[in-house]
């Protein structure tokens, strides 16, 4: 889904390029349960839910804890998902507000406010066989991540950079502009199925 479909503010939103690659890499199935942990404007949680609503079933665990994200997840779901009961809109901090959801088979962390390694924690408490994806724009959550491979014993795990360009006209001319480049980390128990 392209970038401007969906409202936007000054909260953080997953672009879609990145989104594209990160959706790819979580290989969401109709029995999906997705936490998208630190959801923004909601663009995973709301394309995820569009993808698991053609599916037939699913269910999408939005998580946020800042008014004007929950307020931009709300009028994104409103107009892309409208009425999909699959689709859940949780206010809160993590981790503490994942110890009432239901088990995930999929954890998105897009942002962990400084606590990934307790998020990644509850999130493997709940399921331990979770596929989480987690995109790091910061060499220290990058670092975070790797430490994790060994503290949670995962025997499956790689991380693939998104760097996107784009093409602006300037004038008569055309510019290259970079966007921020991004690890999108893929963490699991067990391989995936060949």
């Amino acid at each position: 889904m392209r970038d401007e479909l969906f409202a936007r503010g000054s909260v953080p939103m997953t672009k879609e390029e990145v989104r594209a690659v990160s959706l790819s890499k979580l290989e969401l199935e109709r029995s999906a349960v997705l936490w998208d942990v630190g959801a923004g404007t909601g663009s995973v949680s709301v394309e995820a839910a569009c993808l698991l609503k053609n599916l037939g079933g699913g269910h999408v665990y939005a998580i946020e804890r800042e008014e004007e994200g929950i307020r931009l997840i709300q009028e994104n779901c409103d107009r892309f998902v409208p009425g999909w009961e699959g689709f859940h809109l949780v206010k809160g901090q993590a981790p503490q507000v994942l110890e009432e959801l239901p088990a995930p088979s999929h954890v998105f962390i897009g942002g962990s406010g400084g606590r990934l390694m307790e998020i990644l924690g509850a999130a493997l408490a709940k399921n331990p066989q979770a596929r989480i994806v987690v995109n790091s724009v910061t060499v220290e959550t990058t670092a975070l991540c790797l430490e994790a491979v060994s503290h949670f014993s995962f025997t499956w795990y790689e991380a693939v950079q998104v760097a996107v360009t784009r093409l602006n006209k300037v004038g008569r001319y055309h510019m290259q502009q970079s966007q921020n480049p991004v690890w999108v980390i893929t963490l699991q128990k067990e391989l995936p199925e060949s």
